[in-house]
């Protein structure tokens, strides 16, 4: 039907074509009859993928197609009427799969089963967590988690934290938080008025780079301190540096440890650290975005030895702690500095813009609608205790040092060093008339087109190593042994 409508302003009109949703349609959208039917079969083909890539051994980590196959392949099926189980079938058809023993990897948690189904309540609710009335059991749930994060790591009742989307904007509201605390004017309502910076060593992951710049410290904000031959950072010259940045007319407001460093899984000594922040006065933050979680390991936690007298503290859930991604908690060792990060008015968001509710979480955060990413970690405390996250980092922990043995007893394989965490560094060495760096990148290329295994690459100091992060506790020690077999025969079919 058409509709005149006039407006008394400007005296135009115009006609509009008004049309007549079919509510049938909309209705069969939210019918849970059809839910209920699908919901069971998605769950059947999920149950059947994991149980595949656990139990049989030919299966592959995942199926290599060039990204020009892929999107082709997508949009014959887009333009197709194939039906939703089919799309979701081929979806893991052309996935990685994450629950695969043989997927040695992205520093990604493969996620315990609970969580994902925590993660299909989130989804449905669809309640976000920035305002209490649209987030009541998330805001209380993500304050029990935060709480328990707080006390592992040997805080007091003044501590308090929040989680969000992820390592980068965790350490992103930490940067901002220590600006907040230490920079000598109110950046926040009056811009920069002096050259600030951070020191962090050279091997922290790039997060913390691209923080800083955000924040608009610029190249020579960001001073990177050399590590030392274990790639922690090198404490001898600590001192040399931030005396230099002075000398330059910056103003130093952070230190930031590394709990671990990404691509060696190296731990920076937070003890030190601190001693250094505390004489400087500067804010002491620790990016344990994916080693922080040795907080629940009676074993492992000595590597994380000062982590309680950081100001603040990142720690992934989704990395160590077998939650699905995206899931981070940023904890404050003082409450105050999380409210004080974000000071600012909303007054369609909240009756008082000035008082401290944990329960609006809106408050703390970049994001205001932001998904229940509480309840999939307190799924999982739930259903299998604190205890399952030592036992988890624990076992992946120890699967690395098994693994650098195994490479350290094999003449063809060099250990770049030996890890601390779970990520091991290594490469093939029986290389003749080729370059080493380049014959390792092509048992990789190898490597993946076979789809046997999963992982990665990495440049330390110059040279090139394959790069595990054992993320899979159900990954076994022949599992590994086959990892250097199948590279051994890769590098005989390239020579």
């Amino acid at each position: 039907m058409l509709i005149h409508l006039v407006d008394s302003h400007h005296n135009f009109s115009y006609s509009m074509q008004k049309t007549i949703p079919d509510l049938g349609t909309l209705e069969s959208v939210y019918d849970p009859s059809n839910f209920r039917n699908i919901g069971h079969e998605i769950i059947d083909l999920l149950a059947d993928h994991i149980e595949k890539v656990q139990t049989d051994s030919e299966e592959p980590v995942l199926i290599y197609r060039e990204p020009k196959d892929e999107l082709l392949f997508w949009k014959q099926d887009f333009s197709s009427d194939s039906e939703i189980l089919d799309v979701f079938d081929n979806i893991l058809k052309h996935s990685i799969s994450m629950h695969h023993p043989k997927y040695m990897g992205h520093q990604v948690a493969v996620p315990a089963l609970i969580s994902g189904l925590a993660g299909l309540l989130s989804d449905v609710l669809n309640n976000g967590t920035g305002v209490y009335e649209v987030g009541m059991a998330s805001n209380a749930i993500e304050r029990i988690v935060t709480d328990l994060v707080a006390k592992r790591i040997g805080y007091n009742s003044e501590a308090s934290g929040f989680l969000t989307s992820g390592g980068t904007l965790a350490n992103l509201t930490a940067l901002l938080a220590a600006r907040k605390a230490k920079a000598p004017t109110a950046v926040w309502e009056e811009g920069h008025q002096e050259k600030l910076a951070v020191l962090v060593s050279e091997e922290a992951h790039y997060c913390i780079d691209r923080a800083a710049r955000i924040l608009g410290f610029g190249n020579d904000g960001i001073i990177k301190v050399p590590v030392d031959s274990e790639f922690k950072i090198n404490i001898e010259v600590l001192e040399e540096y931030y005396t230099t940045a002075k000398e330059k007319g910056f103003h130093v407001i952070a230190l930031i440890g590394c709990s671990c460093s990404t691509a060696t899984g190296s731990y920076d000594n937070l003890n030190h650290l601190a001693n250094f922040a505390e004489k400087y006065d500067l804010w002491f933050h620790v990016d344990g975005a994916h080693g922080g979680g040795v907080i629940f390991s009676k074993r492992n936690k000595h590597l994380v030895n000062g982590i309680e007298r950081a100001d603040s503290v990142v720690i992934d859930f989704h990395k160590m702690l077998m939650t699905p991604a995206l899931n981070t908690g940023l904890i404050f060792k003082k409450t105050e500095d999380a409210y004080q990060t974000f000071a600012q008015k909303a007054h369609y968001l909240w009756d008082s813009q000035d008082t401290r509710e944990w329960y609006n979480s809106g408050k703390r955060t970049f994001e205001c609608t932001k998904f229940m990413m509480s309840i999939k970690v307190y799924a999982i405390l739930k259903t299998h205790g604190e205890e399952i996250f030592e036992k988890h980092i624990d076992t992946l922990y120890n699967l690395a040092s098994i693994f650098s043995k195994v490479i350290d007893d094999n003449p063809n394989f060099e250990l770049a060093l030996r890890p601390e965490a779970n990520i091991v560094n290594f490469r093939y060495t029986k290389v003749k008339n080729k370059n080493v760096n380049s014959f390792n990148a092509d048992i990789r290329k190898n490597l993946i087109i076979s789809g046997k295994f999963y992982i990665v690459q990495t440049t330390i100091k110059k040279e090139l190593y394959l790069r595990t992060a054992i993320m899979n506790p159900l990954t076994k020690e022949e599992d590994l042994i086959s990892l250097l077999n199948e590279i051994e025969t890769i590098a005989e079919t390239i020579k």
